[in-house]
């Protein structure tokens, strides 16, 4: 995992790389095509909604809109609460494993910019067809793509 995630980065040196249960928050946003924002990743070159792992003491809304702003840029207001997935492994490429306790959110775009996003997070912003999407970070992304082009 990235260096600048100060709880999980604590935590880890603690246990190093023993799988983890992790809280996380990603957030959907369709453009007008029907088409969903993906970024694509630093850590392993993978696409994934935007969002990230809770810090001690957030909420997973305030996550969200944290972790948002971090990979894509954007200042985003939650539309509304979508599901709660809960069954997410990642394998970073670092040998560290976690099992991701995922909100879903909807969301809508209320300011910022692509170019605003964390060099160090994101290489790329893209709106993908929600039936031609790119290689995706885990099986959790891909289902919460599905929720949402279903319930969105």
């Amino acid at each position: 995992m990235p260096e600048t995630y100060g709880y999980i980065k604590a935590v880890r040196e603690k246990v190093g790389h023993m799988p983890l249960i992790l809280n996380c928050a990603a957030g959907i946003l369709l453009n007008d095509k029907r088409e969903v924002l993906l970024n694509h990743r630093t850590d392993n070159g993978t696409w994934s909604l935007p969002g990230g792992y809770m810090e001690y003491g957030e909420t997973y809304a305030q996550t969200l809109v944290c972790e948002y702003k971090e990979d894509s840029g954007l200042d985003v207001a939650i539309v509304r609460q979508l599901h709660c997935f809960d069954q997410g492994e990642t394998v970073y490429p670092n040998g560290d494993v976690c099992q991701t306790i995922a909100m879903l959110y909807e969301v809508k775009q209320v300011g910022g910019s692509f170019a605003e996003a964390d060099p160090n997070e994101t290489t790329e912003m893209k709106y993908w067809p929600l039936d031609a999407l790119p290689p995706l970070l885990n099986q959790q992304n891909a289902d919460m793509v599905a929720y949402a082009a279903k319930h969105c």
